[in-house]
Parts: structure tokens; sequence; C-alpha cells
């Protein structure tokens, strides 16, 4: 942990505000995952059963908001890949950066825009938002950063954003 300094190293600084891990989603939105979920909450809104009322209703089938990361948190094994796929790299990257072994979400704040339709291919990106001076806490001595995960679509609609709030630190 450099020296417990507030100022943070420049390979870390540039990355704030900085596009990184675009990918697309391992699965399409698939109408029997939303199927499966809503009947894993007793939901039974006919938007998400009938293909009729969907599309008589707003012209497509689509997903329920809160299925939003379904579409694109990777596997975590997948053929042909050297190592597990992780959700949240640019988190795991600051950890590693900033010498900070442990980490905890603190928050995190779903943010919705258009809705996935059936078939939809989902792109994500990350973006660091901002890392704090160091802080102390009952957990440790480290940072706080925020992590946006930008959900669009294949023609690059906004359809939401997943916002974590991490702490770094290491052990006291």
């Amino acid at each position: 942990m450099n020296a417990r300094k507030d100022e943070l190293p420049p390979q870390v600084s540039e990355l704030i505000g900085r596009r990184q891990y675009e990918m697309f989603g391992d699965v399409a939105v698939e109408q029997g995952a939303i199927e499966n979920f809503c009947a894993a909450v007793r939901y039974g809104n006919p938007l998400y059963w009938s293909e009729d009322c969907a599309v008589k209703t707003v012209g497509y089938q689509f997903a329920p908001p809160s299925m939003i990361s379904t579409w694109f948190r990777p596997h975590h094994w997948k053929p042909g890949a050297d190592e597990p796929q992780l959700a949240l790299r640019a988190h795991f990257d600051l950890k590693m950066l900033l010498e900070l072994p442990e980490a905890i979400i603190s928050d995190n704040e779903l943010t919705f825009g258009a809705p996935a339709r059936v078939g939809e291919r989902i792109l994500t990106y990350q973006v660091v938002k901002s890392i704090s001076d160091y802080k102390t806490t009952r957990l440790g001595i480290g940072r706080f950063w925020v992590v946006d995960v930008v959900i669009e679509n294949e023609e690059g609609v906004f359809l939401g954003s997943d916002s974590y709030t991490a702490f770094g630190y290491v052990k006291q």
C-alpha cells in the first residue's frame, strides 16, 4: 500500500472515466429464462408470459428490468478460456493496482433505460467513476471506488447501468 499516500498512481488515475472491458453477454435475452425467473418469484404479469400480450401492448417481447444482469454476467468457465471469467474486472484490477487485497461492495444501484428485448445480445462496458483518498474504517485502511457497468443493446440503445461502490482495504 504505497506508503499511505493519497495520490493515485498514474496507471490508476488514467483509468478514471475510461471505457473498459467492452463485451457482449454469453447469452441472448431468452423467453425460457424469463419464464423461469417469473415462476421463481411468482410474477404472473402476462407481458412476460404471453408473446401475444407483449406484442399487442408494447410491440415486442421483453424481459423484466430486474433481470438485466442475467444477460451480461459471463459464465465463470467457458471452453477455451485460459482463466475464470470475471464480472467487474475493473474492480479486481483496482484491488491489484492499489494493493488492497480485501474488498466489500458497500452499495449497488441499478438504473434502467429501455427494456431488453427477447433475442437481443447485450453489450456492456465498465467505467471507473471515482476513487477516494485513503479512509480508515472498522475493516481497515483503504479506498472507496465506484465502477459502473453500462448496459446497451446491439444498436447502442441504453438499457441500464449497474453501479457498484466498493471499499478496498488492508485488514488492521
